[in-house]
């Protein structure tokens, strides 16, 4: 299983980035969750977006209006389009497949990108 992230830049406030996470390999998808996670420096890593097995959208509160989780079935591809960033969503990023159980904490999933960072000024 591979996935192979792309997107992350050093934008200013305000500014819009896409994040692209593409998945080989992975012969569960899309039964189980899929997700976006960052982690800021000091900080524990923290689900920001994920698709439940359900595939229903779910988004952590401080995100909620701003960011967007999609998918390409087909390329078995996943996305992050971040709106409105603001230096707080300063933190690596990280795409997480195979997930189980809540899909909220980073334990539950098997497979991850290698990260991308974003950093907003």
């Amino acid at each position: 299983v591979q996935l192979v992230e792309s997107g992350g830049e050093s934008v200013q406030e305000g500014a819009s980035l896409k994040l692209s996470c593409a998945v080989s390999g992975l012969t569960t998808y899309p039964e189980n969750c899929m997700a976006w996670f960052r982690q800021a420096e000091g900080n524990e890593r923290e689900v920001v977006a994920h698709f439940d097995s359900d595939r229903v959208a779910n988004y952590a509160d401080s995100v909620k209006g701003r960011f967007t989780i999609s998918q390409d079935n087909a390329k078995s591809s996943l996305f992050l389009q971040m709106n409105s960033l603001r230096p707080e969503d300063t933190a690596m990023y990280y795409c997480a497949a195979e997930g189980r159980g809540y899909c909220l904490d980073a334990d539950e999933y098997n497979y991850w990108a290698q990260g991308t960072q974003v950093t907003v000024s």
